[in-house]
């Protein structure tokens, strides 16, 4: 989601592009002072495109840990509809064996009525009465099991119940922190546009062709291999027609695509389940070195793993890069590489 105006041979981290900046603002904000002037310094076209290139970033993390939430959501979604179901078995199964254990009372009953012993066995709560030890002797050898069975199926469904109960604070919680994520990719997604339209139209044309460019982005030593796999190169086929889709944070396809979503997509199509996040996806394989990197690997950039493409050959990758831009071809070095993974 960046502009991809970073090269991975410059050796120019984050701190050091950042203490240029610090540097560049405090150089204006000096050359101002001394003309009379205490306004801020404007943005130039330079720190304009800065300022997005932060936003997309941040915004790119946002997604990701949106996709996470969503992700555990719909694993704890599951946990609570099996919980449920189980809970309402368990309650069947109890049902009928205090319907059991009941004809047996009945029946006592009707023979001159109802040993204090027996009475348990109609009892809503006989865990005290089981731990009496005493009583229990006094129990034939079949109403004993049919009670100690009871009290097993009922301590089994309150302990279904309290799974239940679990998953479904848990699920809130996701859905809480997803709502969190979605704030934050909102927002930074709005400054990010609101920086681009105020920029003149000529600056702002530049930016979008340095950001289509991935100049210094070439790599060398990187030989033409075959894909690493069939399913890759199936892969490597899906993620080709998947160009010219548009960004779409948060989606997986078919019509649109953010960069985990992308990666997850076309491997589906070659019957692979990668997980969701570009985070997950790094460790859906093994790593090879990228000078070895093969059409279908997965290229993770950032040291958060917060932006995913997939190798195709010619160092060149296929990925959705950011809002406004489709599904396209970018050199393999258009940020700096992390990990390269193959699936």
């Amino acid at each position: 989601m960046v502009s991809h105006r970073r090269s991975t041979q410059s050796g120019i981290g984050p701190g050091v592009r950042a203490t240029v900046l610090s540097a560049a603002a405090a150089t204006a904000a000096a050359t101002l002072g001394t003309s009379g002037a205490h306004a801020e310094p404007q943005d130039t076209p330079r720190t304009a495109q800065a300022r997005v290139d932060r936003l997309y970033g941040e915004a790119e993390r946002a997604t990701e840990q949106y996709n996470a939430a969503g992700e555990n959501a719909e694993r704890l979604r599951g946990e609570f509809d099996r919980a449920r179901d189980r809970a309402a078995r368990g309650q069947e199964r109890v049902n009928r064996m205090r319907t059991v254990v009941g004809s047996a009372a009945s029946a006592q009953y009707r023979s001159g009525g109802i040993d204090p012993s027996v009475a348990l066995l109609l009892s809503s709560d006989p865990d005290s009465y089981l731990d009496r030890a005493a009583v229990l002797e006094r129990v034939t050898g079949r109403q004993a099991e049919e009670l100690r069975e009871l009290l097993r199926a009922r301590r089994d469904l309150e302990q279904i119940r309290a799974e239940a109960k679990h998953a479904l604070a848990e699920l809130e919680r996701n859905r809480a922190a997803a709502a969190r994520h979605k704030r934050t990719v909102e927002r930074k997604l709005a400054e990010a546009r609101r920086i681009l339209g105020a920029m003149p139209a000529a600056d702002r044309a530049g930016f979008e062709r340095a950001s289509r460019s991935g100049r210094d982005g070439a790599l060398p030593g990187l030989a033409d291999l075959p894909a690493g796999s069939a399913r890759a190169a199936v892969a490597v086929l899906a993620v080709r027609q998947a160009l010219g889709r548009p960004y779409v944070w948060g989606a997986n396809g078919p019509d649109g695509f953010d960069c985990s979503g992308l990666m997850q997509w076309a491997y589906a199509r070659a019957g692979v389940a990668l997980p969701r996040t570009s985070q997950a996806q790094r460790y859906a394989g093994h790593m090879v070195p990228l000078s070895e990197a093969r059409p279908g690997d997965l290229v993770v950039y950032r040291a958060d793993a917060s932006h995913v493409a997939m190798y195709v050959g010619h160092g060149q990758v296929i990925h959705a890069p950011y809002p406004g831009a489709p599904v396209r071809y970018d050199p393999v070095g258009m940020m700096p590489v992390s990990s390269v993974t193959r699936v």
